[in-house]
């Protein structure tokens, strides 16, 4: 399974903020953004990852993640050279994506629980092993302002309907989407909306009318944030630092993420966290790689 984040738009929400910079570079406490899906996606065992961006922002992005490889990743990046929809992200990433099954994450969203990587497993194995889609679904106390998914109990979509006056689930659906070898030549039939734009629901849409979209859950403990406005930005940062402060953990370390799914051994990490060695999140790594290391002598 492949990964694309799609890291475009003009961030209008967030002027004059983003005027000369893109959201997903906008720091999260101690982090560009984009750490945040990228994570996503790593979690999800996902090594091969293409990013979208803007003409003007893709460099950027090149600088900060290079080509992946000191990640034991592979990354690419494609432009974007306007905002056409959600679903446009597949369309461009056709010649990359082949017929592989994929997950889509957008740029802007932070995901974080103990669960996380197994509700991401169970989507990953559910499209890799049945085919079809999967979103997923979080429970928010006013679903009036998000695309609302409806289920049967076996967590098969009954509907998915785009900010309704009377939601027939208090079910969110969040910015991050799993599908099978089809999403491609599904989207390439979508056709703009009212708003000019190639929705990601019609995709859904697609698969749920053929009986393929499934929901995974999002419960208790788990949190999604969305960062496109400046409170929600805010909020974000505050709650990666009450975690990390109170915790000791970090969040969406992707070199941490990294070594914990063995994309890269202890040495690696040791040398991206040297890099970093006169900050904090340097000697996280590096104190990471340290209890490692004993652990694999204390074995030996």
């Amino acid at each position: 399974m492949k990964g694309i984040l799609l890291a475009g738009g003009s961030g209008t929400r967030l002027y004059p903020i983003t005027r000369a910079v893109s959201k997903q570079l906008l720091p999260v406490y101690d982090k560009p953004l984009v750490y945040y899906p990228l994570s996503v996606l790593m979690l999800a065992g996902i090594r091969e990852v293409l990013v979208i961006s803007t003409p003007r922002d893709l460099s950027r992005y090149r600088d900060l993640l290079g080509d992946g490889s000191n990640l034991g990743m592979e990354i690419e990046y494609v432009e974007q050279s306007k905002p056409r929809g959600l679903a446009d992200a597949l369309v461009i990433g056709e010649e990359f994506l082949g017929d592989e099954p994929c997950a889509l994450v957008l740029g802007d969203n932070v995901f974080h629980g103990q669960s996380l990587s197994y509700v991401l497993g169970r989507a990953r194995e559910r499209v890799e092993r049945d085919g079809g889609a999967v979103v997923f679904g979080y429970p928010v106390r006013d679903p009036r302002a998000f695309g609302v998914v409806e289920f049967d109990e076996h967590g098969k979509v009954v509907s998915i309907e785009e900010k309704p006056e009377q939601p027939k689930s208090n079910y969110a659906v969040p910015g991050l989407y799993f599908y099978d070898g089809k999403a491609t030549s599904i989207a390439r039939l979508v056709k703009p909306s009212s708003r000019g734009e190639l929705e990601i629901t019609s995709v859904n849409n697609a698969y749920l009318c053929h009986g393929e979209l499934s929901v995974e859950l999002m419960g208790r403990g788990m949190a999604w944030l969305d960062t496109g406005t400046p409170s929600g930005l805010l909020q974000a940062a505050e709650y990666v630092e009450a975690v990390q402060s109170r915790q000791g953990y970090y969040v969406a370390a992707i070199e941490e993420v990294a070594f914990r799914r063995g994309f890269i051994g202890a040495a690696e990490l040791r040398a991206l966290g040297e890099s970093m060695a006169k900050t904090d999140y340097g000697r996280y790594l590096i104190a990471i790689a340290d209890e490692a290391e004993r652990a694999g002598t204390a074995r030996g």
